[in-house]
């Protein structure tokens, strides 16, 4: 299975100082090899500091989607194979199934998180669709933190540990649901006004919509005619735009969506090479073989056993 979850309760000692609150059952899909399996709509941890993070040097796959308030410090990583460096206050969304990889962060990294469901942010993204808020919130998963909205953070997560707590409460999930929707449209949208104009003007760059596309089509669909087509320009005029917006061609992008998701399965999974060249859908463990060593100059298992893994 994949390693598709941030955080564990055993990755964490008393001297970290987290508080993490718990609620609302769920099964969304994690690893069957945590000491601690989270199956709820909806958590927080409080206080996450540099020595917790530091050691996931992986790339690592998020099974809900998750709100990182970045307090303080300096932050280098990549999100979906896109380097961010950032510092404190910073907002970071990672929705579900984008892969995250840390590559720095400073003595002074602190942190709060928010992980919803597949089903809680389902819910919530009602609230938010048909509004520039909701194409924000996937352009730019990295903003800066108004002062104004910073102040307000300690006050809007002791309201969701207050309806967390109280297990008695038999409406505790629309409490969480308008809570989160209150404090988007009071403060947290502040965060996104910078880039407002930007949304409402162009439905986004070609590079922004190839690499969505890319995102959810990459397991089956590895040609440009596919993407190109579904974007209503030619091939070559894609290949162009895409390279001029990002530095990379849109054939590399494809590839890099590919080996991503191939090198974290071959990590962090125990399926077998065989099982990972069915799961991304290539004909056969032999094309999936010359495609991996075409793209990293090795084989998967070479790969697999230079990353510590029978």
């Amino acid at each position: 299975m994949y390693r598709r979850v941030f955080l564990s309760i055993s990755l964490f000692s008393r001297a970290d100082r987290i508080e993490m609150f718990t609620g609302f059952h769920y099964n969304i899909d994690l690893p069957e090899d945590l000491d601690s399996i989270i199956e709820q709509d909806f958590w927080m941890l409080e206080g996450i500091g540099p020595q917790v993070l530091n050691s996931m040097s992986e790339p690592l796959k998020f099974a809900s989607t998750t709100w990182i308030v970045m307090y303080s410090g300096h932050c280098k990583a990549d999100i979906n194979l896109i380097s961010y460096e950032f510092e404190g206050p910073t907002l970071i969304t990672i929705q579900s199934n984008q892969i995250m990889q840390p590559k720095s962060l400073s003595p002074d990294f602190k942190a709060s998180f928010v992980v919803m469901s597949k089903r809680f942010w389902d819910n919530l993204f009602i609230f938010f669709n048909n509004t520039p808020l909701s194409n924000l919130l996937s352009i730019h998963p990295v903003v800066p933190i108004p002062e104004k909205t910073m102040e307000e953070m300690p006050g809007f997560f002791k309201a969701l540990s207050e309806i967390l707590a109280d297990s008695e409460n038999p409406y505790g999930t629309q409490a969480l649901l308008y809570t989160v929707v209150g404090f988007a449209y009071k403060s947290l949208y502040k965060c996104f006004e910078p880039y407002k104009e930007g949304a409402i003007s162009k439905p986004g760059s070609v590079a922004d919509r190839f690499l969505t596309l890319v995102q959810k089509y990459f397991r089956t669909e590895r040609f440009l005619e596919f993407y190109a087509e579904k974007l209503d320009i030619s091939s070559k005029h894609l290949s162009r735009s895409v390279k001029l917006q990002t530095g990379y061609s849109a054939t590399e992008w494809i590839e890099r969506f590919v080996i991503l998701e191939a090198k974290v399965l071959l990590k962090s999974s125990n399926l077998n090479i065989q099982q990972i060249a069915s799961e991304l859908k290539f004909p056969s463990q032999s094309f999936f073989g010359k495609y991996f060593k075409k793209c990293t100059g090795m084989t998967p298992r070479e790969f697999r056993n230079a990353s510590g893994k029978s």
